[in-house]
């Protein structure tokens, strides 16, 4: 028989018992709707992980922490170097040797201290941070009003909006209720001092345990408004003003773990806490972990966090898959009970199809066809409920979301390849559930087929 002749004898057969075999691929598509709307709802709560991540701004760089700082212990790292008491410090001497890596574009330390700023004669204490000019390639700084630093030593800082906001003496629980546009016009190009201790070790003929604590005011011009986010996972955006890295480096304020630590506060050669390595690609950056961790140092990337993100996603879209299967298995059944009852139905026209001189193959790709065609049909239908739904889902969930004062978030992507997936996966379903009944329909004998009434 030619593949022309089973196409059309398939969808007339189709065609004869429309009710029941619509109904078996509305089966299909139902199954193959709840996979779509599933998975797509994996797929974007992972999209959204990753975008959060991405404004961190720490995709293309490495923390590097010192071992001899029990607050940087880790397990996972411990067999990988030298004991803690045995670890090099994180010093000038250090850094160099970092900045000098293959992949490694710059190194600079992680330095930022709390501090008292006065503005228009009012006391505000909050958090400072360095940063390097290189930062303004990042994703955190698109939507600053204003501008960046004019030079590595300028005496500039960067507000983020909600220090911003509480310099105007507003109030506000949720960053989504500051707007950058509405309070950069307000401080852009006014003056803020900040007052800040530097720690000075005694002199040659000093006790060596003795240092002076210094206080310093410095003026500084504010030259722009971030949006950043204060929750974001690591790095300096969890502070809320900013200065140049050189200038912060300069100014030898006290930090906190100097305090704590009497050979760095009696030293005036700087230990740092953190140092940041930036890399020239995010590609790069687990060869100069690697590398790091070999000069005895612990380190810490945005990979180390997705690779566990990633596992926890790929288990969650597993589930999401099975349970998402477990429809489009049930409409499988209906495939078999459609085409079982087709062949008791039609006994007689395959007794005289196989009489005439059809071979049992060319009953079997007769079955298969018409399986096959109800599972491409449902499966069309099925992703396109699927992408209703969670368009629908998406939509309510965003209505949520501001309702609690929360911003509009995307959790819902159906990619293509999720699209020819679900279409592939629902036409093997159904010629799987064909196997049966195309098998039974070649089998039979075309004698007592024809005597059957």
């Amino acid at each position: 028989m030619k593949l022309y002749d089973s196409v059309e004898l398939a969808a007339r057969n189709l065609r004869e018992s429309l009710l029941r075999n619509s109904l078996t691929t509305l089966g299909i598509s139902v199954g193959v709707a709840s996979l779509v709307a599933m998975l797509s709802l994996g797929i974007g709560l992972q999209q959204l992980a990753s975008r959060r991540l991405q404004r961190s701004g720490l995709f293309d760089t490495v923390v590097v922490s010192s071992r001899r700082d029990l607050r940087s212990f880790n397990r996972e790292q411990e067999q990988e170097g030298p004991a803690p008491a045995q670890s090099p410090d994180l010093d000038e001497k250090a850094r160099a040797k970092i900045a000098a890596l293959p992949g490694v574009v710059e190194a600079y330390p992680d330095l930022r201290f709390i501090a008292e700023l006065r503005f228009e004669d009012k006391p505000h204490l909050t958090m400072i941070a360095g940063l390097p000019l290189s930062a303004k390639e990042s994703d955190g700084f698109e939507g600053m009003q204003g501008k960046y630093f004019s030079a590595g030593d300028a005496h500039e800082v960067i507000l983020q909006k909600m220090f911003a906001a509480e310099l105007l003496g507003k109030t506000a629980r949720n960053p989504d209720e500051v707007k950058v546009a509405e309070v950069a016009p307000l401080l852009l190009g006014k003056q803020i001092i900040m007052r800040y201790a530097e720690r000075e070790s005694g002199g040659a003929g000093a006790d060596s345990a003795s240092y002076s604590i210094i206080s310093h005011e410095l003026p500084l011009t504010i030259v722009g408004i971030a949006d950043l986010d204060p929750d974001s996972m690591r790095g300096n955006f969890r502070a809320r003003l900013f200065i140049p890295q050189q200038l912060m480096e300069g100014m030898h304020a006290m930090q906190a773990y100097e305090s704590r630590d009497a050979t760095h506060a009696t030293s005036n050669q700087p230990a740092y806490s953190t140092l940041v390595a930036r890399v020239s690609g995010a590609g790069n950056v687990d060869s100069v972990e690697q590398a790091i961790k070999k000069l005895g140092f612990n380190t810490f990337s945005i990979l180390d966090a997705t690779k566990s993100l990633r596992r926890f996603f790929a288990i969650l879209d597993l589930f999401l898959g099975i349970f998402g299967s477990l429809a489009l298995t049930v409409a499988s059944i209906g495939i078999i009970n459609t085409l079982v009852m087709a062949i008791l139905e039609r006994r007689r026209e395959i007794g005289i199809m196989k009489a005439v001189g059809a071979s049992d193959s060319d009953v079997r790709g007769l079955f298969f066809a018409e399986a096959g065609a109800m599972g491409v049909l449902g499966g069309v239908f099925g992703v396109i409920i699927g992408w209703l739904i969670g368009r629908a889902i998406n939509f309510g969930t965003n209505i949520y979301l501001v309702r609690q004062g929360f911003s509009r978030e995307d959790i819902w992507a159906v990619p293509f390849w999720l699209i020819a997936a679900a279409l592939v996966f629902s036409f093997i379903v159904s010629l799987i559930s064909g196997l049966y009944p195309a098998s039974r329909a070649a089998k039979l004998d075309p004698v007592q087929a024809l005597r059957y009434e």
